[in-house]
């Protein structure tokens, strides 16, 4: 196998629950308080999986994982002159399902890959099919550019201009003709270092494996024109065929082994069971129900290597607060642009070109700006940052700043929900907000609350401040909800609210 195309594998991409079908990276922890808004009922629940079934995947998943990617591989343009029939194997799906099973979020197992083509795909939350992320990984079809046979002199350019594009690659191989996947509920999986408490594990593996290097995904020409001999010149919907491939299929398994993963709701006996039920979040936090106690280490601000790259740390993830060791100087890492940078660069080091920090390290807030034409170099604070001369996704530094408040404060006095997403200071709340008159400082909501809502007061309430000790917390405004569902937790009562008029909302986080 080809050294380069061993790094295809290493390339993996969060598919997370969006409003559209891609492969995508969560662009800044804004944008990801709304998704996770999305996993929560009317009444403000979180959605459970049903227990798995023996099989790794059903039939009727099968069927729908095969018929998408032929559909896909049917109408990719420019059009495919050699693009195989795909059909279902099922020693590929026991491979799958082997893997599927480790509930690691990485290609593996590193035998198995010199000879097998694999994609992945995990999400928590609401039901998705398999077919979800199938789509997801084709809908990279929009930062990959195809070469052409004039451009493969000899070997073919690989061209993407969003992070990943070999999902897509490998769902269009012309050769990979055969696949098998497996569906696994895997609980506390770790997925780019956060912890999702029921993860839907999908794994697909491919045969013969794509993605080789200096190669196009598949001929340019007519549908059909360039099959191999093998198919007899059988050719059906543009794809290469040969009778009898449906065989592949495997039966129709009894009903009772089917792994379909519904939204199953909980139905609560009673009021307690009830509170619990909806201030429950997939946070790592721990709760002594018998005291009402909560009490949550999740933490916003993210420590970071020297090397680390906006680029490689943003997936899934807060996106905006980061903690960097000193001697970041001394480092390789690259620098690209200047103000404006390009995501490849590192954190740490775009930080200390910036002037956000020094030598000594400390924390750096970051804002992803979208899409730039270019980056200037300069050099800075002992860094040299390089130029670009191509469009490419960019962010901006800026330093933490502190700030101390009463029990009384709230976000909408502090710092107010904006777009794009602004940063609050780091907070330092005094002691004892608990006693703080409930009229002048009150709480609205549970784990995400309304901005009328004191800052240190709904701290207490969501277990990341101690009520007589005070001190650092970190806030996330986000985007307002319709609803702040109420409970009683770590001694404070927070109210209900339907539908607020104009207000925004807000998070708060550890500081360790």
């Amino acid at each position: 196998m080809k050294p380069a195309a061993k790094d295809c594998h290493r390339i993996t991409t969060l598919l997370f629950i969006a409003h559209a079908a891609t492969a995508m990276v969560i662009p800044n922890a804004t944008l990801l308080e709304g998704l996770l808004e999305k996993y929560l009922d009317e009444d403000g629940e979180w959605w459970h999986a049903k227990q798995r079934g023996k099989r790794a995947i059903s039939a009727s998943d099968m069927q729908t994982i095969v018929d998408l990617h032929n559909k896909l591989r049917s109408e990719v343009y420019p059009p495919a002159s050699n693009m195989e029939y795909m059909t279902w194997d099922t020693d590929l799906e026991r491979s799958a399902e082997a893997w599927a099973e480790t509930c690691l979020w990485e290609h593996g197992p590193a035998h198995l890959l010199p000879s097998i083509g694999q994609n992945l795909g995990a999400h928590w939350g609401r039901y998705r099919p398999p077919t979800f992320h199938v789509q997801a990984w084709y809908d990279e079809v929009r930062d990959y550019t195809f070469p052409y046979p004039q451009e493969c002199n000899p070997h073919c350019p690989y061209r993407c201009s969003g992070p990943v594009c070999t999902h897509y690659t490998q769902v269009v191989w012309a050769t990979s003709s055969k696949i098998g996947c497996a569906v696994n509920l895997c609980h506390n999986m770790n997925v780019w270092g956060q912890i999702w408490p029921k993860a839907i594990y999908l794994v697909c593996n491919y045969s013969p494996k794509g993605n080789w290097w200096g190669h196009a995904p598949y001929k340019h020409g007519r549908p059909c024109s360039a099959c191999p001999p093998s198919f007899g010149g059988g050719c059906r919907k543009n794809l290469c065929y040969k009778e009898g491939s449906e065989k592949h299929y495997p039966p129709q398994e009894p009903e009772e082994e089917t792994n379909e993963i519904e939204r199953h709701r909980s139905k609560p006996h009673d009021a307690a069971s009830q509170s619990r039920s909806r201030t429950h979040s997939p946070t790592s936090s721990t709760r002594t129900d018998n005291k009402n106690e909560v009490i949550s280490r999740e933490q916003m601000s993210q420590i970071v290597r020297c090397e680390v790259r906006l680029r490689d740390q943003c997936k899934g993830t807060t996106c905006n607060r980061y903690e960097c060791p000193a001697g970041c100087v001394d480092s390789k890492a690259k620098v690209i642009g200047s103000v404006h940078y390009e995501m490849q660069s590192s954190i740490c080091r775009a930080a200390i070109h910036y002037g956000v920090l020094d030598n000594n390290g400390g924390w750096v807030d970051v804002t992803r700006q979208g899409r730039k034409h270019y980056f200037i170099k300069s050099y800075r604070n002992g860094i040299q940052s390089i130029g670009k001369y191509r469009s490419a996704n960019s962010f901006t530094v800026a330093k933490v700043s502190f700030q101390a408040v009463t029990c009384e404060t709230t976000v909408e006095q502090l710092c107010p929900f904006q777009k794009p997403a602004s940063h609050c200071p780091r907070v330092y709340c005094p002691g004892n907000c608990m006693q703080a008159n409930s009229h002048y400082a009150r709480v609205i909501g549970s784990r995400v609350y309304s901005d009328l809502s004191s800052i240190c007061r709904a701290a207490v309430h969501a277990g990341v401040l101690r009520n007589q000790q005070g001190g650092y917390i970190d806030v996330m405004p986000v985007d307002k909800k319709k609803q702040y569902i109420g409970s009683f937790q770590n001694g404070i009562f927070s109210e209900s609210l339907q539908n607020p008029p104009g207000s925004k909302a807000f998070r708060v986080f550890s500081v360790l």
